[in-house]
């Protein structure tokens, strides 16, 4: 009988998403666009007076797009983290759930479901040794010019969470001067901060997954973003 369930959850992991379903992951994670960028942050313990002795360290992260044929995720790069070496973020549409596939410090990943729930996005996954939960959150804040993600845990049996480290990153480049946000990613739709060109022609993408995404197959996403150009127009 195990054998028979084992073998019925692998067939449905098997199963082939449709369209539908990828043009679905796409838009949700869209909702994220502004995690999209370089990043310079600061770690340590999530509490309300930090003590000279806490631990503090520092932490860059650079979130992008990546494309695979028609489907989509984010993926984030640490750079001198604590906690993770890197990250994958995708939507599932029949669970209607993000999920966030760690990877920490010793390689192990762990994976995260969750929502978003007041513009914050609030992952958690049960660990399989303590039994204990443990909750990821993260949000941006300041007109999308900080990024923060915080860790939390509560115990077996337990409703109080306990918070454990709070890392605030700044984007890079904002003490520069603000980015011209009337630039659009002509890939995501998101903040345009490089430039592409196609045909004497001048884009902007958001991200190197965007940009090789574009070099990939210019002509279709040029035609998508002209198309919704001209729908929003219309109305």
């Amino acid at each position: 009988m195990k054998r028979v369930i084992a073998l019925g959850l692998l067939l449905s992991l098997m199963a082939p998403v449709s369209a539908d379903e990828k043009s679905d992951a796409k838009e949700a994670l869209k909702e994220l666009q502004e995690f999209i960028g370089s990043w310079k942050g600061t770690g340590g313990p999530d509490k309300p007076r930090p003590t000279p002795r806490d631990p503090v360290w520092n932490e860059n992260i650079r979130w992008a797009w990546r494309f695979k044929g028609d489907d989509a995720w984010l993926h984030m790069d640490v750079k001198d983290g604590k906690l993770f070496k890197s990250a994958e973020l995708r939507y599932l549409p029949k669970k209607k759930l993000y999920r966030l596939t760690a990877t920490d410090k010793e390689g192990k990943q762990l994976i995260f479901e969750g929502k978003i729930e007041r513009e914050i996005l609030k992952l958690e996954r049960i660990n399989p040794e303590t039994k204990g939960t443990e909750q990821i959150t993260m949000n941006t804040a300041a007109e999308g010019d900080r990024f923060i993600y915080r860790l939390a845990h509560k115990n077996e049996g337990t409703t109080l969470w306990r918070r454990d480290y709070l890392i605030a990153f700044t984007r890079e480049g904002v003490s520069l001067g603000k980015v011209d946000k009337k630039n659009e990613c002509v890939v995501s739709g998101g903040l345009g901060t490089i430039a592409v060109s196609y045909k004497g022609e001048t884009y902007y993408v958001c991200c190197s997954g965007c940009a090789d995404a574009f070099k990939e197959n210019p002509e279709k996403y040029i035609n998508e973003f002209k198309a919704k150009k001209a729908g929003k127009k219309e109305n």
